[in-house]
C-alpha cells in the first residue's frame, strides 16, 4: 500500500497548484489523472487572470496578452474598451498551462499517476484508503485527506455524496484560423440567438482564434449548444467576420458556477470545478480554484498532522473558506442576470446605448474588469442617471445579494 499525507484526485492547474502548495510545506502529494496526458481534453476559452498569472510566474507562456474587448450588442451597437499599457487578462494553451502547473507540483516533490482513476475509498478515523485503477493494475493508497479536483463530475464529490453544483452552464467552442480580429483585443456579441442568457466571445490565441458560446441549458429552448454558435458564426450583422474561418478544432464542456453545499466531508475535501467554483459571469475557474486553495493550505496541513479531527469544525472551516468567494459570485450573478440573463434583446440594446456614450466609456475604462464586474456595476449605478432607469432590477440585486 502506498502511504501520503495527501491524495489529490485531478491533476489540471488546481490539483497541480493544491499539490505544489502542500509539498512545499513538506507534506507527501499524490496526483491521480484518469487520462493519459496533462491538460487533455481540453474544455476551456484559456484564460487566465494577472493575479492568477501571478502566482504561478507562467506569463511567458501567453500566446496573447488581452488588454482590451470589443462588446457587441444584439442589434450592432459596439463597445470598444481597453488600453495597451494594461494587461486585463491572459489568454494560454491550456495544455501548455496545466502542464506547467503539474510539473511546478513535481520539482516541489508531489508524484503523479496517468491512466488511473480512484474506484472506491474507505474513511477511517485518521486517514482515508483508496482503491486506484491504473495500466499497472489496482492500487491501494492510504492518505490523510482525499482531496477532489477532478472537474465538474467530480468521481469524489459523487462517490462521497457531496451534493450537486446548484448552476450548471454548458459551453461550446472552436479553435479557427482566419478570424479578423483586433491585435490585443477579444469580441463579445451578445442576443438570444447567439447566446441566450450570457454571451458569445472570440479570443486570440496567436496564429488562431477560439470562437464560443455558452448558456444554461433552461435557456437553450431545445436548441444544442452548437446551435447558438452556427448562430453567431451566421448572424447578419457579423458573419462577414467568420467568412474566411477554417476550423481546426471543436470542444463542449459543462461550467459549475454555484458551490456545492458541503464543499467537504471530513478528510475528503472538493476544489476548483469539482466544489463548483466557476465564475458565473465569464466561467472560469483557475482563478477562484487558486484562491480556494490559498484559503485552505494551512487549513489541510493541520489535518494531515492530527490523528483525530473534529469532522463538523474541520466542515465549517472549509464552508467558511468558500464564503467570500461564494458572495461575490452572488454579486456578480445578480448583475449578469439583471442585465443579460433577464432582460429582451430590445433592453440589453438599451443599455448598450448608454454604455456606447464617451463618458460612460470612460467609467468603463477605470472600473472595468473582465474578470470582476461589480465595481464597474456599482459605479455606473451611481454615476449614469440613465443607467439608473435602465437597470433597476441590477441596483435591487446588488443591494439584497
Amino acid at each position: 500500500m502506498i502511504q501520503v499525507d495527501a491524495l489529490i484526485v485531478g491533476a489540471g492547474p488546481v490539483g497541480g497548484y493544491l499539490a505544489k502548495r502542500l509539498a512545499n510545506r513538506g507534506k507527501s502529494v499524490l496526483m491521480v489523472e484518469e487520462h493519459a496526458q496533462i491538460g487533455r481534453p481540453f474544455q476551456c476559452a484559456g484564460l487566465v487572470n494577472p493575479g492568477s498569472m501571478a502566482k504561478v510566474g507562467l506569463e511567458k507562456l501567453a500566446q496573447t496578452r488581452i488588454w482590451g474587448a470589443r462588446i457587441h450588442g444584439p442589434e450592432g451597437t459596439l463597445v470598444e474598451i481597453g488600453s495597451s499599457d494594461r494587461t486585463r487578462t491572459w489568454s494560454v494553451c491550456r495544455k501548455l498551462f496545466d502542464e506547467a502547473v503539474v510539473n511546478m507540483a513535481i520539482s516541489s516533490g508531489a508524484g503523479l499517476m496517468l491512466n488511473s482513476r480512484p474506484v472506491e475509498t474507505r474513511v477511517l478515523g485518521d486517514r482515508v484508503e483508496t482503491t486506484i485503477e491504473s495500466d499497472s493494475g489496482t492500487i491501494q493508497v492510504s492518505s490523510r485527506v482525499l482531496l477532489g479536483a477532478d472537474g465538474a463530475h467530480s468521481w469524489t464529490r459523487r462517490y462521497h455524496r457531496m451534493g450537486r453544483v446548484r448552476e450548471m452552464m454548458i459551453g461550446f467552442q472552436i479553435d479557427v484560423t482566419g478570424y479578423a480580429h483586433s491585435e490585443g483585443k477579444l469580441d463579445m456579441y451578445t442576443g438570444r440567438t447567439v447566446a441566450p442568457g450570457f454571451f458569445a466571445w472570440a479570443i486570440p490565441t496567436g496564429t488562431t482564434t477560439r470562437i464560443g458560446t455558452f448558456s444554461r441549458p433552461d435557456l437553450l429552448e431545445g436548441r444544442s449548444s452548437e446551435d447558438t454558435l452556427n448562430s453567431l458564426l451566421n448572424h447578419h450583422l457579423w458573419r462577414d467576420r467568420f467568412s474566411g474561418c477554417s476550423e481546426v478544432g471543436r470542444y463542449c464542456g459543462p461550467v459549475p458556477a454555484k458551490p456545492v453545499r458541503r464543499p467537504s466531508r471530513g478528510r475528503v475535501m472538493l476544489f476548483g470545478d469539482a466544489a463548483g467554483l466557476c465564475k458565473p459571469t465569464t466561467g472560469g475557474g483557475i482563478g477562484p480554484g487558486f484562491d480556494h486553495v490559498d484559503a485552505l493550505v494551512g487549513h489541510i496541513s493541520e489535518v494531515i498532522e492530527s490523528d483525530e479531527i473534529n469532522e463538523k469544525s474541520s466542515d465549517k472551516i472549509c464552508i467558511d473558506a468558500i464564503k467570500p468567494i461564494a458572495k461575490k459570485h452572488d454579486r456578480a450573478r445578480a448583475l449578469r442576470d439583471a442585465f443579460l440573463t433577464s432582460t429582451t434583446d430590445e433592453e440589453l440594446e438599451a443599455i448598450f446605448k448608454v454604455w456606447a456614450k464617451p463618458e460612460v466609456i470612460a467609467l468603463i475604462q477605470k472600473y472595468g474588469e473582465i474578470e470582476n464586474p461589480i465595481p464597474l456595476g456599482l459605479r455606473l449605478l451611481k454615476d449614469v442617471p440613465e443607467f439608473r432607469k435602465l437597470a433597476r432590477k441590477a441596483a435591487g440585486s446588488l443591494i439584497f445579494a
